[in-house]
């Protein structure tokens, strides 16, 4: 079973709660998920690899440690992801963009594909996933799988704002090798599908759309 990574940081559990108030504005919103992201991109890096290379200091020759490996890949379910894109890369500027895109059949809740881009050699590389809902699990499961399916990546994590214990159990049935990072676990999903008691529809808030 894959490890839910619950990422309780006193800065971020206050934004948190800031984001979550319903008359915070739309560019309040969306600042505060830039910095957000940005505090959430240095846990989810913690782990990844380093290797030895000999450098020249002005004083002398050491051995520093750098990221091992082809560049990370950011892989953002559009639309919401990309709120998450510009925090991240403050801490790994080099990184790759990759965008799935997948919307949510309102009769069913299954994710519907219309879009899918990544980098080039994909497996080579180590990708986090990020959307900022883990609701049903529906969609970031979809997407896993055509990451698994198309690119066959070194590894992969996902990484979002808030997940409901429905959305985690289905990761986590789905894709038992992909941990999941989070900023807080809600209660529950309503009928339609939203994380109680949430903060609304994040693409909505992101963008100032309806």
């Amino acid at each position: 079973m894959s490890t839910l990574h619950l990422i309780d940081h006193p800065l971020i559990q206050h934004k948190l709660t800031l984001m979550r108030r319903k008359e915070a504005s739309t560019n309040s919103f969306r600042r505060m998920l830039g910095e957000l992201s940005t505090l959430m991109a240095y846990e989810i890096t913690r782990d990844m690899p380093l290797q030895d290379i000999e450098i020249e200091t002005p004083m002398e020759t050491m051995t520093g440690k750098v990221i091992d490996g082809k560049k990370l890949v950011l892989v953002s379910i559009l639309r919401a992801g990309n709120g998450f894109l510009d925090g991240m890369l403050n801490v790994v500027p080099g990184a790759r963009i990759g965008h799935i895109g997948l919307y949510r059949d309102p009769e069913t809740l299954k994710p519907v594909e219309y879009y899918f881009k990544m980098p080039d050699n994909m497996n080579e590389r180590d990708v986090v996933v990020v959307d900022p809902m883990l609701a049903t699990g529906n969609s970031a499961a979809a997407a896993v799988q055509q990451l698994k399916d198309k690119c066959q990546p070194k590894s992969i994590k996902f990484m979002c704002l808030l997940a409901a214990p429905e959305g985690v159990k289905t990761m986590q049935a789905a894709h038992p090798d992909v941990d999941i990072y989070t900023a807080a676990v809600d209660r529950q999903l309503d009928s339609h599908g939203y994380i109680l008691p949430g903060l609304g529809d994040a693409g909505d808030r992101i963008f100032g759309t309806k």
